[in-house]
Parts: structure tokens; C-alpha cells; sequence
């Protein structure tokens, strides 16, 4: 009897240990609740540029060297609120009805819920799907708080990009955050995410956090710990900086001067406090990343790491301004950490904003609605070798664009055209369009691809 009991011990004692091992240190008897699900924590900056990603260190350590790096990501609307209606539909703004952050009729919050898209996204398919959803921070331009929307488990919503004495909308209540140091909004973001995690897992849980602060985003104030980190960096002086020659651009640019010395540094100014408001986002991902792991299930859960569209700082004489087809606009930092993503991988394919909707019901093992324009980047992560989109749709009002791998063409509205060769003209410098227009076949994608939905769009990404 003694001898069973003993052996029973053992038994136990091995179970434990190997859960130990399998989930890590500090999981214990716990982590037999795990649930089999992966949990997903999608982080998304505002007004964030791909090289910003200089700037986060413990980012790139603990969620691009551990994961998957896109060198080739990018939004198909560089406008905050239209892109992150993409987000949230897997749609390009022509089927989503989002062109603007402007609250109307096909804009802003108000234009995301005309068209119905509250009633029918990732909330609502992941929470359909068993998951906590949670979103921390900013929602859609013009929300003005006096809902929760459907498909949301936790909803804290901030009312504004201030970094300091701001509102938000805590499952209903408004709470008032004021200047104190703890106030700092990408804190208060940061340790309402830790939370709801931890929550999660005490109820066995699978977990969907949209993690979405207000950094970057003017007006760029860093937490009062960080101030002075980079004194005196200035933008990036890349040969489009101030460029020389503008007579091939459109008018707006053409025909305007030179940047002078005070938009220079003032552009500097801004860059580096741009700089130093990231470092509270680093601490945001290194928080949520010490949450997974002391909570037992950083093994099972995806981090992505993004942003919803970029910003100007000097290129072709731009000195602050987003929603352009240029890639300091387009053109997106995307790390993905998670199960069966090698580490320190890399993937050249083209990626887009359309893609996340159906990554995610991918993962979570849910039908992807039929309505999406993407594809789930799953493939990518677990190096299937399957055929990928060549091409993606650019797209705002006044414009319409088609970007390959190595050409860019962008017809405006004014009759205006656009032709860069990126291969050999990264920096955009020399519209080749009155030279050698492009080929019927290019200007017949981009047809294709304005007036697409669903399996026609990834037709026409494909052709």
C-alpha cells in the first residue's frame, strides 16, 4: 500500500514537472487548463513608419528575433481610421465604405457603422469563436464613447490622442485619466492589457487583446522617464528628403518650394520626440510579453506587432502628412511572434492590412467570412510554399494605385500620373511615366483590383 501511494507521488510529481516544462516556469498545476486555442495579442501603433522600429529594441528582441519579420508590409489606406476599418473587416475601403477619418457618411466612426461593419468583424468572429476579446485604446476616429460595441469582452476605449488628461470609455463608465506620472496614457494601456490576460487565463480562456495606444502620434509627448533619451536626433535624410527635383511629382508638390531651414527643424523636433514616445511602447510590448510568460502561456499565444499607416517627415517635400502613395506612408513595421513561427525568420512576400481578419479566424480555428478581401498569413509563418499575391491595391479618394514587388503606378483623380521603377528607384525620385508609360497590363490589374471583392480581389493580387 505504501509502495502505491509512492508510486501515485512519483506520478504526480512527474506531471507537474513536465507541465512545468512545457509551459514554463511558474505555470504549475495551472497550466493543465491551458486551453488548446492560441491566444493572439495584436498591437497596433498610429501614425507609426517602418523604420520607427529603429527606435524599439526590446520590440525587435523579444517579438522579431523570436518571430517572423515582413519586410514587405503594407496598408492599403494610409489614413488612421480607414485602415483600421480594414483591420477590423479584412477589406479594402471601397467594400468596407471607409474612405476617411472625417465622421460622415463614408467616414469615421459613423461611416464604419452606416455601412454595418459593428454588427459583423474580428470582435464578433473571434468572440462567436470562445475567445475574451479586449481592446485597449484608440477605436475609430470620431467615437465619442457613449457605446461598447458589439463583440467585445472588455472594451477601454481612450477618447482622444492625448498622451495626458484624457477620457475613456471603460465597459460603459467614463473614467477621466488626469497628469499625474501614472496617468501616462501608453502605461495605463499597457497594465489594462496585463490584466485582462491575466484574467483570461484564471478562467481557462482563450484571449484576443487589440492593443491599439496613441504612440507616435502627434502631439509625440514621451513618458516624463523618457524625456531627453534621444536629444538632439534628426529625421532621416534619405535622397528623397527635401528633394531637389519636383517637377515630375503632382501639383501640390511640384509646386511648392524647397523646405526651409525652420520646417527642417522643426521636422526634427518632432522626429525626436516621435523617438522618445516609443520607448514607452517598447516597455508596453516587453510588459505583455513578462504577462505571457509569468501567466504560463507565452508558448501559445501569437504577439503581432504593427502599425495602421505611416508619416512624412521631409520626403518629397512633405513635411508632415500621411495618406499619400508613398512608402514612408504605406509601408508598415510587422513583427509575428507565436506557435510554429521560426525565430529570427523573414519573409519578402507582400503582406497588407486586408490579411488580418482571416489570420486570425484562421488561428482560432473559426470560419473566415466570405466578405474578406485577404488571406491568412498562417501559411507564411509555418514556410508552406504556396503562391502568394504580387500585387497589392492602393486606394483613397483622390487617388488609385497598384504596387508589385518591384513597380509602382498611381493614377490621381486630376488626370495625374505616376510610375516608379522601386528596384532601382527605392526612394521614388524619378517619375518614369511620360518617359515609358507602364504596360497595358499593369494599368488592367489596377482596374481589376479597384472594383474587386472577395476571391476577385486575391485574383487579381495573384495574376
Amino acid at each position: 500500500m505504501r509502495r502505491a501511494v509512492l508510486l501515485l507521488g512519483l506520478s504526480v510529481s512527474l506531471g507537474i514537472a513536465l507541465l512545468s516544462v512545457a509551459y514554463g516556469s511558474g505555470s504549475s498545476v495551472e497550466a493543465q487548463t491551458i486551453p488548446s486555442e492560441p491566444n493572439i495579442v495584436f498591437i497596433v501603433a498610429d501614425d507609426m513608419r517602418y523604420d520607427d522600429l529603429n527606435y524599439m529594441p526590446k520590440t525587435r528582441k523579444l517579438v522579431g528575433s523570436r518571430g517572423m519579420r515582413f519586410k514587405r508590409a503594407f496598408v492599403s489606406n494610409a489614413m488612421c481610421c480607414p485602415s483600421r476599418a480594414t483591420i477590423m473587416r479584412g477589406q479594402y475601403s471601397h467594400n468596407n465604405g471607409v474612405w476617411s477619418n472625417i465622421d460622415s457618411s463614408d467616414g469615421g466612426w459613423k461611416g464604419y457603422k452606416n455601412h454595418g461593419n459593428e454588427e459583423d468583424n474580428v470582435a464578433t468572429r473571434m468572440r462567436r469563436a470562445g475567445y475574451r476579446t479586449g481592446l485597449f485604446g484608440k477605436y475609430l476616429n470620431g467615437y465619442s464613447g457613449t457605446s461598447v460595441p458589439p463583440g467585445w469582452t472588455r472594451w477601454f476605449a481612450t477618447l482622444s490622442v492625448r498622451y495626458f488628461d484624457y477620457k475613456v470609455n471603460d465597459n460603459g463608465t467614463i473614467r477621466h485619466f488626469g497628469s499625474g506620472t501614472k496617468a501616462y496614457q501608453t502605461d495605463v494601456l499597457r497594465r489594462q492589457t496585463e490584466h485582462f490576460i491575466g484574467a483570461s487565463v484564471a478562467e481557462s480562456r482563450p484571449f484576443f487583446a487589440y492593443v491599439t495606444p496613441t504612440a507616435p502620434h502627434n502631439p509625440a509627448n514621451p513618458a516624463p522617464r523618457d524625456e531627453h533619451t534621444y536629444d538632439g536626433e534628426k529625421a532621416p535624410r534619405h535622397p528623397s528628403f527635401n528633394e531637389k527635383v519636383v517637377s515630375d511629382k503632382p501639383p501640390w508638390i511640384s509646386e511648392s518650394s524647397p523646405l526651409s531651414r525652420e520646417q527642417i527643424a522643426q521636422i526634427d523636433a518632432t522626429y525626436e520626440n516621435r523617438a522618445e514616445t516609443l520607448q514607452s511602447l517598447d516597455d508596453l510590448v516587453e510588459g505583455v510579453v513578462e504577462q505571457l510568460r509569468d501567466s504560463g502561456v507565452l508558448d501559445n499565444t501569437y504577439i503581432f506587432f504593427t502599425s495602421d499607416n505611416g508619416w512624412h517627415l521631409g520626403e518629397h517635400r512633405i513635411p508632415a502628412q500621411k495618406g499619400r502613395p508613398y512608402e514612408e506612408s504605406i509601408r508598415m513595421p510587422l513583427l509575428v511572434r507565436g506557435p510554429r513561427v521560426a525565430s529570427g525568420s523573414t519573409t519578402y512576400k507582400l503582406t497588407l492590412n486586408t490579411d488580418f481578419l482571416p489570420t486570425f479566424t484562421d488561428l482560432a480555428g473559426t470560419k473566415t467570412p466570405g466578405y474578406v478581401d485577404g488571406r491568412s498569413l498562417r501559411p507564411l509563418f509555418e514556410g508552406a510554399k504556396i503562391p502568394w499575391r504580387n500585387a497589392i491595391l492602393l486606394e483613397r479618394h483622390r487617388y488609385k494605385g497598384i504596387r508589385t514587388a518591384s513597380q509602382k503606378y498611381v493614377e490621381y483623380g486630376i488626370g495625374f500620373r505616376e510610375l516608379y521603377a522601386l528596384g532601382t528607384d527605392p526612394y521614388e525620385l524619378s517619375n518614369s511615366y511620360n518617359v515609358a508609360p507602364p504596360p497595358t497590363s499593369l494599368e488592367a490589374r489596377l482596374e481589376a483590383l479597384e472594383g474587386c471583392a472577395g476571391d476577385s480581389c486575391r485574383a487579381a493580387e495573384d495574376k
